[in-house]
């Protein structure tokens, strides 16, 4: 089967006397029975493309399953009288959300499990699910959840009685898929936010049990299109915060969950470029803010004075405080110091950070924890240490071991290496990376390598362990992250310094990073791969325009690669919210430096690597068409016989298959790809070997 060949449509965009061809606009229609047959065409060539690499991938997902644990349970979270967990069995697609009444976690062993949500008996065979927050009333008689089966961000919420284990009658549609959804203190009510017909989450509403959900009353709707809304409870469950936000600004407002029918109350006002956090801490608010402080300075105010603050602290410009989580008789904060994840406590007025053992990790402290607890679980991982969760004594600042997630089959972390490289940048900037590989495997010279990069949002690339890269670890294969500017790595400047007109950066940092493990001997350009997903298949896709030549495969997974355009229709989701990450191509210089990088603006009549490209039809965030043009357009310019292929999962959307060994399966496909054209030997006897 030869590569699909778009039909090509002139069409011409006309702005700010430029005018773009765009010779396959068309097929972001999928009403078009034409756009869908093309899709399934690409489908069709992948699978021929793919089938000579059945034995590979059946190995390499084999490898994978094989470090399935058993059985995997969370360290259960104390909430009032009960301990809530998931657990997952080898055997199942998707966890088991369960609870345990004791009085102390010393007696979880003796007693009884109560089921609260089988995820594997909602699924069907074959169809998307997915479920993401769930909340439990004060009271653990009721348990509100979110679910989904179109991939789409528009989710539905389902209300279980904990008691009788009977789903109630009320049914809420068309809820954002996350930050959405809090209960009142009395379990009457429930609040809730709804998504526009660009499935912007945009209203607040207020939801009686029992009543029909046309009585729902709206408390707020947010009105100007580049803002979202959310909510969350504090850590104390006396408020829930409803935050209006751009990338740049935020409002925060409250509800008493106490008095679920009182009218919302504004916290802070909104003013443009300023950023703040709320929590509530016994009698005050504690405010984070980047009010005179780039990377964010911690003050208090009393509840029902929010303009009279004083410092908790001293501002540091060094740590960059992120979070707040206030217990009864301590206060935890977490942010990042000398760019890894730190958390601290404060203590005679000054924040002290928790000690680790290792030189590279990453910290955490687990969510929706008891306000009242006196133990507080933290989350210990790198790339050699599996997720750790310790005990965290509030009184003695003792930390205790309570579980390291199981890795099934050997694994021992002294045959593995990890490192911390800097490459320096075309402006003399040193941009950081995380390595980890094998043991010997840079003894014999240059090794495959595959190189990783996001940078957007001010979303952090923190090292993690995988269990499910061991596989190709083992094989001698270098996994390398490269953390461009555009994430908060190295502080809330290094985002301001690729976002906007900086943008740039994010690419000529991942190109530095490339060329510096090219020069130091850690690979060779024809046996290097990229990948970055989303915002992050720009970043590849940039790349695959810039310096292409440096990479032997490039991955981009739902890439977003039609810049302009897309920044352009307001029509859809995501777009005006977005405006101050990318800018307004509305506006003349916003228009042009977006399209001086945009992936589909940029392609040339020259060699590409290998592109092992994914999307998702129903992809609310970056649409299907855009790889689909890209494809299209790179197919009819570029002058290599290299592979390109289109992976259209025809019944999700931005996040791939639902359930663990479908998505482990996905996984599986694309390393085999990265792996057959980086002629990486793995011993495996294919159907037609490359």
């Amino acid at each position: 089967m030869k590569p699909p060949i778009a039909k090509r449509i002139p069409y011409a965009h006309k702005l700010h006397g430029d005018v773009r061809e765009d010779d396959y606009y068309w097929l972001k229609d999928k009403n078009d029975p034409e756009v869908i047959r093309y899709v399934e065409e690409e489908n069709r060539y992948y699978e021929e493309v793919m089938q000579p690499l059945e034995a590979l991938t059946e190995h390499i997902y084999q490898g994978m399953i094989d470090r399935v644990p058993d059985s995997e349970v969370d360290v259960p979270v104390q909430r009032g009288d009960y301990f809530y967990y998931a657990r997952m069995d080898k055997t199942k697609q998707y966890p088991i959300h369960a609870r345990k009444k004791a009085a102390s976690r010393s007696l979880l062993q003796d007693t009884a499990e109560e089921i609260l949500l089988d995820l594997n008996e909602l699924a069907t065979d074959g169809d998307y699910l997915n479920v993401t927050e769930q909340r439990v009333s004060a009271d653990h008689k009721q348990l509100a959840y979110l679910e989904n089966r179109d991939g789409t961000d528009r989710y539905t919420i389902f209300i279980k009685n904990l008691v009788t284990g009977e789903l109630l009658a009320d049914r809420i549609e068309n809820v954002f898929l996350y930050g959405s959804m809090e209960w009142s203190h009395c379990g009457t009510y429930i609040f809730y936010v709804t998504v526009d017909e660009n499935q912007r989450p945009s209203r607040l509403w207020r939801h009686q049990l029992g009543e029909d959900t046309k009585n729902d009353v709206l408390i707020y709707e947010e009105h100007d299109t580049t803002f979202s809304l959310f909510i969350s409870h504090s850590q104390s469950g006396r408020f829930i915060f409803v935050t209006s936000s751009s990338t740049t600004t935020n409002e925060i407002q409250r509800i008493d969950t106490h008095s679920p029918l009182s009218p919302i109350q504004q916290v802070g006002g909104r003013r443009e470029g300023i950023l703040y956090d709320i929590e509530h801490w016994g009698n005050d608010l504690l405010i984070l803010t980047n009010e005179g402080a780039l990377n964010f300075q911690l003050l208090r105010c009393p509840i029902d004075d929010v303009h009279a603050r004083t410092n908790v602290v001293p501002y540091d410009e060094k740590k960059y405080l992120q979070a707040m989580y206030p217990f009864e008789d301590k206060l935890l904060v977490s942010g990042r110091e000398n760019g890894l994840t730190q958390i601290w406590v404060l203590q005679d007025d000054e924040l002290t950070p928790l000690q680790w053992d290792e030189s590279l990790y990453t910290v955490s402290v687990i969510s929706n924890q008891s306000y009242e607890s006196t133990e507080v679980l933290l989350t210990f991982e790198s790339l050699l240490t599996p997720e750790t969760t310790y005990g965290l004594n509030l009184q003695t600042g003792e930390k205790l071991v309570l579980q390291i997630a199981p890795v099934n089959g050997d694994y021992d972390s002294s045959n593995f290496r990890q490192e911390q490289l800097w490459a320096t940048a075309d402006d003399g900037v040193k941009v950081p990376m995380t390595v980890v590989y094998r043991a010997g495997a840079l003894d014999h010279g240059p090794a495959p390598l595959l190189l990783t990069g996001y940078g957007s949002y001010g979303a952090n690339s923190d090292p993690y362990f995988n269990p499910y890269r061991l596989p190709l670890l083992e094989e001698g294969i270098v996994f390398v992250t490269a953390q461009v500017r555009g994430g908060s790595e190295m502080g809330r400047q290094w985002y301001e310094d690729g976002k906007m007109h900086n943008k740039r950066n994010s690419f000529t940092d991942f190109i530095a990073a490339a060329k510096h493990l090219i020069a130091n001997d850690y690979t060779t350009s024809d046996r290097l791969a990229a990948r970055g997903g989303s915002a992050g298949g720009l970043l590849v896709g940039a790349v695959a325009n810039m310096a292409g030549e440096l990479f032997q495969v490039i991955v981009p997974e739902v890439p977003f690669v039609d810049v302009v355009t897309t920044m352009l229709d307001t029509s859809i989701p995501l777009t005006t919210l977005e405006w101050d990450e990318w800018g307004n191509p509305q506006n003349r210089e916003d228009y042009f430096y977006m399209k001086s990088y945009s992936p589909y603006e940029n392609v040339e009549a020259k060699n590409y690597p290998h592109l092992y490209i994914t999307t998702g039809l129903n992809d609310p965030r970056v649409g299907y068409w855009e790889p689909a043009k890209w494809v299209a357009r790179l197919r009819d310019m570029k002058t290599d016989d290299h592979d390109i292929v289109l992976k259209t999962n025809m019944g999700a959307g931005h996040f791939g298959e639902s359930g663990r060994f479908n998505q482990l399966k996905e996984a599986a496909e694309c390393y085999a790809f990265i792996v057959d054209r980086l002629g990486i030997d793995l011993a495996v006897k294919t159907s037609n070997p490359r």
